[in-house]
């Protein structure tokens, strides 16, 4: 038996309750087709559209009337990773049931400890929330002191957030004591609530969003996983992505991925993270393995018929 971490984008997710809850019924199954080959599975997922739609609406009420309060960004995370949750947590019982298996799901609300001197406070990057135009994005910076938009891969305008790397996960060992009593963890939503510690050991929020996929590799690093699964779109890491000259990787070494990288294969706000990620995984423990890969073919992938396996 394998324990493998599963990272879910929030962009494969949907823009709406229901259309999030339909895509996660769609793809309980191929999480539960894991379990069914005998593996453990902790599931984290991204939260970029989700959070920033919750951010923009309070702020929006919060705006036209005072019994409404403005949110600050980790809160609204927390409120992620709950709305994201419960609609996980139903689909996979769901299937549960369907299949007669007596497992047990949870989320866990789970804070990322990060570094208060990290650079990237300084560069905001990551982007969440909805798509506007030029002039929309405008015309919020100009109603939201302090709010940075900037073009996302040409498909629109994004507020852009720091985007610290996680050092520590905060319910760490309650992950691990739900995994010992057969749960299904669900947990660091979002990349995880990003906290500091102040002067008295004590956690607070900072606004910013951990990128989903190093925090994904941090928790499997963290919970001694064997296997960590970054989802997605495409069934394969491919070379030379959109050329005539494409070509699908099956397996690459940490070593090779470092140099496709640096030749600027990956785009930087799409595979690039996960291919970082799974490198800082498959580096953390000989013996560990990242395989990116598609939803559907996730428990294909785990038998070596699909996706790319980044190993040292």
């Amino acid at each position: 038996m394998a324990r493998i971490v599963i990272a879910l984008g929030g962009n494969a997710l949907g823009d709406t309750p229901a259309e999030q809850q339909k895509r996660i019924d769609e793809a309980a199954p191929s999480l539960i087709g894991l379990i069914k080959q005998g593996h453990e599975i902790i599931v984290s997922h991204g939260n970029g559209p989700q959070v920033g739609m919750i951010k923009l609406a309070l702020d929006t009420a919060a705006g036209a009337t005072d019994k409404v309060s403005r949110f600050p960004l980790p809160e609204c995370t927390a409120m992620s990773q709950g709305y994201i949750g419960y609609h996980l947590q139903n689909g996979i019982l769901r299937e549960l049931r369907i299949e007669g298996m007596p497992w047990h799901v949870a989320t866990v609300v789970t804070q990322m400890e990060v570094d208060p001197n990290d650079p990237a406070f300084q560069n905001p990057t990551k982007p969440i929330g909805a798509f506007y135009t030029k002039q929309e994005a405008e015309r919020l910076m100009a109603e939201n002191p302090g709010a940075v938009f900037k073009e996302d891969a040409g498909r629109g305008w994004r507020q852009m957030v720091p985007s610290p790397k996680p050092l520590n996960i905060v319910e760490r060992d309650s992950i691990l004591n739900l995994l010992d009593h057969e749960f299904i963890v669900i947990a660091c939503g979002g990349g995880g609530i990003p906290v500091v510690k102040d002067a008295d050991g004590d956690y607070e929020g900072v606004s910013a969003v951990i990128d989903k996929d190093f925090a994904s590799a941090k928790l499997a690093e963290l919970c001694q996983a064997d296997y960590l699964f970054i989802l997605t779109a495409v069934d394969r890491v491919c070379i030379n992505f959109g050329k005539p000259d494409q070509e699908a990787l099956e397996e690459l070494t940490v070593e090779r991925a470092r140099a496709l990288a640096a030749e600027g294969q990956f785009a930087p706000g799409s595979m690039l993270p996960k291919v970082e990620a799974a490198i800082q995984f498959a580096s953390s423990k000989p013996g560990r393995r990242a395989v990116i890969a598609s939803l559907e073919k996730a428990p294909l992938a785990m038998k070596g018929e699909s996706g790319t396996v980044i190993s040292l």
